[in-house]
């Protein structure tokens, strides 16, 4: 089966993400790059988190020809791919219907520097793409270009989108905005959140570039 690791890993997280309420049904998506092989593996349409298999998960190049799968993959394939076309470095993309995230993309406003931890995602705001209809080219095009140097994006009227080197950083920077866009929904009902200033916050992505346990030489 190609790709087994990779499949395995959406089958896990996707019901890791579902049982976190990241995204709720059938709703959000994953998916994995190797870039070794020049093949995706995502995630099937409408199949629930905890009903798929690994051999559910649907094995694709970048130009939409299915390589592996009975199923038909993610109707969202096209995001995905256009992440991996313009980010050389993201090898996993998670996108969710998370609440408060959703909010602010009703609202089409960005995520801003009430938190620090924001700068997980290498920018200290995360934009907000204009309202494309879901599946279409047009929204994949719309995020890439939104996105920029941004390893996050909301979608308007929609969701969000992280990005990361694996699947594990692609999750956690999805939990990581989620808990940013809580934060600042929070405080905006009680007044006026204070925004860290754009030399804070390259402050805090230096840091953060050290940050964790130092690797094994």
């Amino acid at each position: 089966m190609l790709l087994q690791e990779e499949r395995g890993q959406i089958v896990e997280y996707g019901k890791k993400m579902s049982a976190d309420g990241l995204s709720t049904g059938t709703s959000g998506n994953i998916s994995i790059y190797n870039s070794e092989k020049s093949l995706m593996a995502i995630s099937p349409s409408g199949v629930g988190y905890f009903d798929t298999t690994p051999e559910d998960v649907v094995v694709m190049d970048l130009e939409a020809n299915v390589v592996e799968g009975t199923k038909k993959p993610s109707s969202e394939w096209a995001l995905h791919t256009a992440m991996y076309k313009t980010k050389p470095d993201c090898r996993a993309v998670v996108h969710a219907h998370s609440m408060y995230c959703t909010v602010f993309a009703v609202l089409n406003q960005p995520l801003k520097a009430v938190h620090y931890v924001i700068g997980d995602a290498g920018v200290a705001t995360i934009p907000c793409a204009p309202y494309k209809t879901f599946g279409s080219k047009e929204l994949a095009e719309a995020a890439s270009e939104a996105c920029g140097k941004s390893d996050a994006v909301l979608l308007a009227n929609h969701g969000m989108l992280a990005c990361g080197k694996d699947l594990k950083g692609a999750y956690g920077l999805a939990c990581g905005m989620e808990f940013c866009a809580e934060v600042q929904y929070r405080a905006m009902c009680i007044g006026d959140p204070v925004v860290l200033s754009d030399e804070e916050m390259e402050h805090v992505m230096i840091k953060f570039k050290s940050y964790g346990q130092a690797k094994e030489k």
